[in-house]
């Protein structure tokens, strides 16, 4: 196993000293950060990142591409119920841009609410084409490898972050194109641990034309158990008709299997994650063991909630009142997710009209002649995500935090989004520098987030900090010397 430092959102890379990985605790660096204010307040930490890095393998049957998971583990879990996986598909870029998934604050959101670690894996393709050295090929079947060394790394993540449950939780798993595959594959192999499957353009279907490659992939009875959502956009054709036929397989058996087509999208995944991250929710909620509970077996689903659609409509009803037959039909968890999905098919997006919680630990430090530093925390609206924040000066909007956030693929947010429904690099940070503060003038600081359809929080005043021989301070009471910029 390669060692790599741990790149965290806000930049901070730490080396690696002779440890299998690294387990970075932001939490304890919270804590000791709180005993240098000296003021009374708590610190809240924004979890801790774990990063394994395997090489490539040349023995038959293992991985023969090199591969890098990386973990977020949400603070104050004494016991994990489970794991969400964020596959990227295939090809140079979707690795790249997939390393960044277990940063991603809103999939965070989602682990945080279920008591669930985030994984992001990031296979190191070195070529845009499925086949050849280093080709995606190599991972996206799991049989060929990428299984057994997903299994191992959840095992040494158990072991190193102190949580012996994460080697046999549960896994939600959402993958997109080739990762989509990898997850259905998955669920075949796994069923017992899978909670549920969403495929954003891609499923095992797309490799029939290889049987000599991939084989036939053989569908136990366990897997129909499992709620599943296939998902493309109206722009693919060949891929729309393959994960129609997926879905066709498992809802021709009544299995709990749904259909849901972006009406504003091709391959890229837009804005799809306001309609994944409900239905994984519903799901992890009907599914997942009891907190308490010595049985940790995944539940069955409770189909007294479903509600019904027809296949290409585009309006949803319960169960009970569905005329058409069962099989035929869009299989949606409940009310909410069924609400979710008619908003989604008809504008490619899903609304929120609830305000995101405030942002916490807002501090400001003075800098001296270069100004007044304004750094905050946050986590993101469940629904709609971070679009980004304002920061106010003496009660007044003084500043936004990205100044124009980019939306190339979707909705505009605080962590830009790529085609691939990750985090673009590099990561924003929850800070602001107000270069016009002076030394000799007071001013009162204060932040609001805005979430991903502009709804804002109320606002959070800083605390003021001084930059002293031995760190930072706190200083008491709330009142500081200071157009700005962001860095």
């Amino acid at each position: 196993m390669k060692i790599l430092p741990i790149l965290l959102p806000m930049g901070l890379a730490l080396p690696v000293l002779g440890q299998p990985y690294y387990v970075m605790r932001l939490k304890a660096l919270s804590l000791l950060i709180a005993a240098v204010f000296g003021c009374a307040g708590t610190i809240r930490g924004a979890g801790n990142y774990v990063k394994v890095d395997y090489p490539a393998s040349s023995v038959e049957g293992e991985l023969r591409i090199a591969v890098t998971y990386t973990l977020w583990i949400p603070d104050g879990v004494k016991n994990f119920r489970g794991i969400i996986v964020h596959q990227h598909g295939a090809g140079m870029t979707a690795s790249k841009e997939g390393s960044t998934a277990a940063y991603d604050l809103h999939w965070q959101a989602l682990a945080r609410k279920w008591d669930c670690a985030l994984l992001g894996p990031s296979y190191h393709v070195l070529n845009d084409g499925d086949l050849g050295p280093a080709g995606s090929d190599y991972w996206f079947d799991p049989r060929l490898g990428s299984d057994k060394t997903f299994v191992r790394a959840l095992g040494e993540f158990a072991a190193k972050a102190g949580h012996p449950e994460l080697a046999t939780v549960p896994w939600a798993l959402w993958g997109h194109s080739a990762g989509a595959g990898w997850a259905d594959v998955m669920s075949t192999l796994h069923p017992e641990r899978v909670v549920a499957v969403y495929y954003r353009s891609g499923s095992a279907f797309v490799w029939t034309n290889r049987p000599a490659m991939y084989p036939p992939v053989t569908i136990p009875a366990a897997s129909y158990a499992i709620p599943r959502m296939c998902s493309t956009g109206v722009n693919e054709k060949g891929l729309t008709r393959i994960l129609l036929a997926t879905y066709g397989v498992y809802r021709s058996k009544v299995a709990p299997a749904g259909f849901a087509q972006d009406p504003r999208t091709g391959h890229e995944c837009g804005d799809s994650r306001y309609f994944a991250i409900p239905f994984l929710d519903a799901c992890l909620a009907m599914r997942l063991p009891d907190k308490s509970s010595k049985d940790q077996t995944l539940k069955p689903v409770d189909l007294s909630q479903a509600w019904l659609a027809p296949l290409g409509g585009d309006t949803a009803v319960p169960a009970a009142d569905y005329n058409g037959k069962p099989e035929e039909s869009v299989w949606l968890p409940n009310e909410a997710v069924a609400k979710a999905w008619m908003e989604y098919v008809k504008t490619g997006a899903v609304g929120d009209t609830t305000p995101p919680p405030p942002p916490f630990d807002v501090r400001v430090t003075q800098n001296g002649d270069q100004g007044a530093e304004i750094g905050w925390d946050a986590e993101a609206d469940f629904e709609s995500g971070i679009g980004g924040f304002i920061v106010l000066r003496d009660g007044r909007e003084f500043a936004k935090v990205p100044e124009k956030p980019l939306g190339k693929f979707g909705r505009a947010l605080f962590q830009s989004m790529t085609y691939h429904d990750t985090p673009a690099q590099p990561m924003p940070k929850m800070r602001f520098v107000d270069t016009s503060a002076k030394t000799d003038e007071k001013h009162s600081y204060a932040v609001i987030t805005v979430n991903g359809v502009g709804l804002k929080s109320e606002p959070v005043t800083g605390e003021p900090r001084v930059r002293g021989m031995n760190g930072y301070q706190r200083i008491c009471p709330q009142e500081l010397t200071g157009k700005g910029s962001i860095q």
